[in-house]
């Protein structure tokens, strides 16, 4: 080997060694971390969505979507598994997705129920 090669290499090296352990030490982001979670402004209200948006929801279909409609009003969105409208398996699968709003109190509605 000439002595310009032997050169290259003991640059190159140490630098390629470098990058291979900084990329060794940096974490990789997992998928959880890669799907960031919906803001309450983003997620889907229970109480309004129509029948179209409710069925983009991961296992819900035109039987679940009906009967989440036909269920309203809805105080929390665990009501859907307490209702007996979904179960806990589908239930987990869009929590991150849902909320129940609460309908903003009017001059001509009182504010609790009497």
């Amino acid at each position: 080997m000439n002595s310009t090669f032997k050169k290259l290499i003991g640059h190159i090296l140490p630098l390629l060694l470098a990058f291979l352990l900084l990329h060794i030490a940096t974490p990789s982001p997992t998928f959880a971390a890669a799907v960031p979670q919906a803001s309450a402004a983003e997620k889907l209200d229970l109480n309004t969505a129509t029948k179209d948006q409710l069925k983009a929801l991961p296992g819900i279909g035109d039987v679940y979507s009906q009967k989440i409609i036909d269920g309203r009003p809805y105080r929390t969105k665990l009501d859907l598994v307490h209702k007996k409208i979904i179960s806990q398996a589908t239930y987990d699968k869009i929590k991150d997705q849902i909320i129940a709003k609460q309908p903003k109190p009017t001059a001509m509605t009182p504010a609790t129920p009497k």
